[in-house]
């Protein structure tokens, strides 16, 4: 039947709760789940014409943020960061140059949630002049009504990266409907969507994985996939542990699976050459502040560089897009 299930996704049929819930819980190194992996390569190379693109992020600050997501290295709770720290627009707009000298195929701007909106817009717009008129901006900030919306589409990023995430609502303070809600007012603007299932810990269930699938689908984004969940040190989350490459790389095989055919991205995150090889065509380089690390400038600690995530692809035997992402459109 779980073979059924792969043949109905790759025939571009919509798979149901139940069939998803099926693919998730196929063991790990089965026969079954090396074809999981196999056809979910198989589906990413198919919607992107064989070509893997590398997005890189630049994180304007660190703050203690009140909204305490328990798995981020921004939660006031969790206590990493005391003080608010930014990078001057100088270091960021160099970052930025060099990040499409390297080629990277977007830039992602990203801040705290409760980074003041017009200082996103103004350290924006520094970086966007300083650009290629072609490379493409996108947005990960906190939530936004549909006015905000338009002053990002209006200061020049072509989409943003928005989630609900696992655990929204229990391990954050942020209700799944406000999340919703961003995603309905990027839509509405022009503001193209990628999201992702996020971030997978070990005690995530089956029918929370696949809730969050489906709320992905539903969301019409172009590009899809999932990522682990990074422990901070110290912090209460950090007893789940994390969960295997080799784990994620059957999930977001199983993601990839779920989504439809004009989905051209299927992302992983941290970068890594089974997810790539499982059909994870797009990776993230990083620079200045990250959830993830306990560093502000996480190019010294956790991030990768934009060769690094283009070794990782060629690894897995990609073909690494060169010029601005055609996942998203401007």
């Amino acid at each position: 039947m779980d073979m059924e299930i792969v043949s109905k996704s790759l025939d571009g049929e919509v798979l149901n709760q139940d069939e998803i819930a099926q693919l998730f819980r196929i063991p790990l190194f089965s026969r079954e789940s090396a074809m999981v992996l196999a056809a979910a390569r198989d589906k990413s190379e198919r919607a992107s014409n064989g070509l893997a693109e590398v997005h890189a992020q630049i994180g304007l600050n660190v703050a203690p943020c009140p909204n305490n997501c328990m798995f981020c290295a921004f939660a006031t709770k969790n206590k990493v960061f005391s003080e608010p720290f930014e990078l001057p627009v100088e270091e960021v707009v160099n970052r930025a140059r060099r990040f499409e000298k390297d080629g990277a195929n977007a830039i992602f701007v990203m801040s705290t949630a409760d980074y003041p909106f017009d200082r996103f817009i103004e350290m924006s717009q520094e970086i966007k002049k300083s650009l290629r008129a072609e490379t493409v901006l996108v947005a990960n900030v906190g939530d936004f009504d549909k006015e905000q919306a338009r002053r990002l589409k209006g200061c020049g990023f072509a989409g943003i990266y928005h989630a609900v995430r696992l655990g929204e609502g229990r391990d954050t303070r942020i209700p799944v409907e406000r999340r919703l809600e961003t995603f309905r007012n990027a839509r509405e603007v022009g503001l193209s969507l990628g999201t992702c299932v996020e971030p997978v810990g070990s005690e995530h269930t089956i029918e929370e994985l696949v809730e969050k699938t489906i709320i992905t689908r539903e969301a019409t984004p172009v590009f899809s996939g999932s990522a682990r969940r990074i422990p901070i040190p110290g912090t209460e989350m950090a007893r789940f542990g994390i969960v295997s490459e080799a784990r994620m790389a059957h999930i977001l095989a199983v993601v990839r699976l779920a989504m439809s055919d004009d989905v051209a991205g299927n992302c992983t995150h941290e970068p890594n050459v089974i997810g790539a090889a499982a059909g994870a065509n797009l990776l993230w380089a990083e620079a200045g502040s990250n959830p993830r690390d306990t560093e502000k400038k996480t190019e010294n600690q956790r991030g990768m560089t934009v060769q690094d995530c283009i070794r990782v692809l060629e690894e897995a035997e990609w073909k690494v897009l060169r010029g601005p992402s055609r996942f998203y459109h401007p």
